[in-house]
C-alpha cells in the first residue's frame, strides 16, 4: 500500500441522455474509470470520481422532436435510466449529476465571462446552414453529410464518427437537414461568440511536449499532430437554439452556449457540486479545490476517461479553456492523463444510440450478472485498437474463463474447506517450498497487478490476475488435498490453508474489476471489513428544479490493497457459487441475432 496519499480526480465522459446507453459506451468510457478509481481507493488514495448526463446536446432536442415531448422530459427519463445502470453495474461515482443544474449554469457562465475578459471569447458573424423549410438555423447535429476529410457518408455536422476530425458544418459535402431531410439548404449569416482556439495553439503545443510518456500513443500522436499543423482557429461556442445554458449578456435571449463548450466544464462544476452537497458533513464547501486548485495542491492528478471520438475535446479544447481561464488569476490543474479507448464495434460497424445500433446497457444488466459484463468488457477492452463484440465471445469468456477459472476455483476450495473443517479456516502445518513459492507469487501480484491498474492497463491487469488464479489451480492439482485428507490430514490442511490464503489475496487483486464477488469471497472467508464503500442516490433541489444524483460513501473502505494474513481457525460463512454459467439454449436468440 502506498505511503503517500494522493488526490486523484477521475473525470468520466458525459453521455448524451437521448436513449438507453449501449455496451460500447460501457467498455469505452464508463467501466474503465470505475476500475481505476476502485484500485486507487484500495491503495489509500483520495479519489473524487465525477461525471454526469450531458443534457444540452442537440441529440436530446432531436429525440424530443421525434417523440413529441419537451427536452426536459427526455432528460428526466434517460438520466434516471442511466443512473440506474450505474448502480447496477457498480460505478462508484462520488457524484453523478447532470448539466441542467443551477450550479453547472453558474460555473459555465462564469467561465464564459472570464474567457471574454481574457480575450479568449470574441463576437463575430458566421455563415451557417439554414433550412428554409423548417425556417431555422441548423445546429451541428441537425446536419449530416459526407466528411470532408475521409469521405464517410454519414458524418455529423461537427465531427466525423469515422476519422474523428472536427470541422465546421459548412465543410460537409452534400449536407442534408435532419429535421426535414432537405438538401436544398441555404447559407445565411448569424452572429455568435467564438472561442479563440488559435490563441491556444502554442501554449498547448508546449504543454503536450512536456512529460507525457504515460499517455497512450494514439492519444498523444493525434493531439501532437493536430497542434503541429497549427490549424486551430476560432470556433463558435453559441448556437441559435432555445435549449441550453443562456448567454450571461443582454440581447442574446434567442441563443444558447453550445454543448461542446459547456459539457467539458462539467468536470469542474460536478466537483463543486460534490463539495456543496458534502459540506453539511465536512463543513468545507471549498473541498473541491484540493483536486482542482494548483495553488493549494499542484500534485493532484486529473484523469479524463473518454472514447476516441472525444480526444480533441479533452486534449486540446478543454486544456486550452483551462489555460485561458487561468489567465484571469486562477490556477486550475490541467489533465494529467487522458486514457482514451478505441471503439467496441458491432457487426463491423459502430454502436450508435441515435442510429439504433445498440445492445442496451440497462437491458443486458437485467439479463446477465453485472460482473459478467465487467469481466468481458475488460478482457475485450478496446484500449489500443477497435474490437469487435460478438455474443459467442461473450458466452465463451464467461463460461471458459470467469466461471471455469476463477469461479470454480473459489467454489470448490471454499466449499471443501467449509465442509471438512467445521466451517473454519484450517490450521496449517509447516510450509514446504511449493507452498511458499505460491504465496510469494500471489503476494507479488499486489505490486505487479497494481502497477498495471495504476498505468490504466486494465486488460493486462485482468490477464495477470487470471494467470495467478490458474497458478492456484495448478498448485491444487499437484497437492490434491481432497485425496491427501484421507492419509495425511496435516498436509491436506496445509495445502488447503495455502490455497485459501492465496484466494483471499487474489480476491483483492480482482476487486477493482469484480467488486461484488470479491466482497462475497471475503465474507465467505470470515472477514467483516468491506473492501469498498456504498453507493446511494438522492434527489437534490436547486433553483432550476429537482435532479437525481448518484453518490458514493468511501468511509472506512480505503487502504485494503495489502497481503494480510488469513487467521487459521477463523469462522467461515457457507459459500455459494459466484457466477452463473451461460446455457446454449438460453443464448440461442443472442447468438443468431445480427444487427
Amino acid at each position: 500500500m502506498t505511503t503517500e496519499i494522493k488526490k486523484i480526480l477521475v473525470g468520466v465522459a458525459w453521455p448524451y441522455v437521448n436513449g438507453e446507453k449501449h455496451i460500447g459506451q460501457i467498455a469505452g468510457a464508463y467501466l474503465p474509470p470505475d476500475i481505476f478509481a476502485r484500485y486507487q481507493r484500495l491503495i489509500g488514495n483520495e479519489v473524487l470520481m465525477v461525471g454526469g448526463s450531458d443534457t444540452h446536446g442537440t441529440p436530446i432536442t432531436l429525440k424530443a422532436d421525434a417523440d413529441g415531448v419537451t427536452p426536459a422530459e427526455i432528460v428526466n427519463k434517460y438520466h434516471e435510466l442511466f443512473v440506474d445502470g450505474c448502480v447496477q453495474l457498480g460505478l462508484t461515482f462520488d457524484l453523478y449529476t447532470h448539466t441542467e443544474t443551477q450550479n453547472h449554469w453558474d460555473v459555465t457562465q462564469q467561465m464564459f465571462l472570464q474567457h471574454m475578459e481574457a480575450g479568449y471569447v470574441y463576437k463575430d458573424s458566421q455563415p451557417q446552414l439554414y433550412d428554409p423549410i423548417a425556417k431555422r438555423f441548423l445546429a451541428d447535429r441537425y446536419v449530416e453529410g459526407t466528411c470532408p476529410f475521409c469521405g464517410y457518408p454519414e458524418a455529423r455536422g461537427d465531427q466525423c464518427d469515422n476519422c474523428g476530425r472536427i470541422y465546421d458544418a459548412l465543410e460537409l459535402k452534400n449536407p442534408r437537414s435532419k429535421i426535414t431531410g432537405s438538401t436544398e439548404l441555404e447559407v445565411r449569416e448569424t452572429e455568435h461568440f467564438f472561442l479563440d482556439m488559435g490563441k491556444m495553439n502554442e501554449p498547448l503545443l508546449a504543454w503536450i511536449k512536456e512529460d507525457k510518456e504515460h499517455w497512450r500513443p494514439n492519444v498523444l500522436n493525434f493531439t501532437r499532430g493536430q497542434l503541429e499543423l497549427k490549424e486551430l482557429r476560432g470556433r463558435a461556442i453559441t448556437r441559435d437554439i432555445d435549449w441550453g445554458v443562456t448567454i450571461p449578456l443582454e440581447g442574446y435571449a434567442d441563443k444558447r452556449i453550445y454543448v461542446w463548450y459547456d459539457a467539458v466544464i462539467g468536470y469542474l462544476s460536478a466537483a463543486i457540486e460534490w463539495a456543496n452537497l458534502a459540506a453539511d458533513a465536512t463543513g468545507d464547501a471549498e473541498a473541491w479545490r484540493q483536486w482542482w486548485d494548483g495553488d493549494i495542491n499542484p500534485d493532484a492528478l486529473i484523469y479524463n476517461f473518454i472514447g476516441k471520438d472525444n480526444i480533441p475535446f479533452h486534449t486540446i479544447i478543454w486544456p486550452g479553456m483551462l489555460m485561458g481561464y487561468n489567465e484571469g488569476g486562477a490556477n486550475l490543474n490541467l489533465p494529467y492523463d487522458v486514457p482514451a479507448n478505441e471503439y467496441l464495434n458491432l457487426s463491423g460497424g459502430k454502436f450508435s444510440t441515435s442510429r439504433g445500433r445498440v445492445i442496451g446497457w440497462n437491458t443486458v444488466l437485467r439479463e446477465f450478472q453485472p460482473e459478467a459484463w465487467r469481466y468481458v468488457l475488460t478482457v475485450m477492452a478496446p484500449e489500443n485498437s477497435d474490437v469487435e463484440f460478438t455474443w459467442q465471445e461473450f458466452m465463451d469468456r464467461v463460461n471458459n474463463e470467469l466461471v471455469a477459472n476463477w469461479g470454480n476455483l473459489v467454489n470448490r476450495v471454499l466449499s471443501f474447506a467449509y465442509k471438512r473443517y467445521e466451517g473454519s479456516v484450517p490450521t496449517p502445518g509447516e510450509l514446504d517450498a511449493t507452498d511458499q513459492a505460491l504465496l510469494d507469487e500471489i503476494r507479488a501480484g499486489f505490486e505487479g497487478v497494481g502497477e498495471l491498474y495504476n498505468a490504466v492497463k486494465l486488460k493486462a491487469a485482468l490477464t495477470e490476475a487470471r494467470r495467478l488464479s490458474q497458478r492456484i489451480n495448478q498448485y491444487l492439482n499437484e497437492k490434491a488435498p481432497w485425496q491427501a485428507i484421507k492419509n495425511d490430514p496435516e498436509a491436506a490442511a496445509t495445502s488447503l490453508y495455502v490455497a485459501l490464503q492465496a484466494i483471499d489475496w487474489l480476491s483483492i487483486l480482482w476487486a477493482p474489476i469484480l467488486p461484488f464477488s470479491s466482497e462475497k469471497v471475503r465474507q465467505y472467508l470470515g472477514h467483516s471489513e468491506p473492501l469498498f464503500g456504498r453507493q446511494y442516490t438522492e434527489r437534490v433541489e436547486d433553483a432550476r428544479g429537482s435532479h437525481l444524483v448518484l453518490r458514493y460513501d468511501p468511509t472506512e473502505a480505503r487502504g485494503r490493497w495489502q497481503a494480510e494474513v488469513l487467521p487459521p481457525g477463523q469462522a467461515m460463512r457457507a459459500p455459494e457459487a459466484l457466477f452463473v454459467k451461460l446455457d446454449d439454449d438460453d443464448m440461442a436468440d443472442k447468438l443468431q441475432a445480427v444487427l
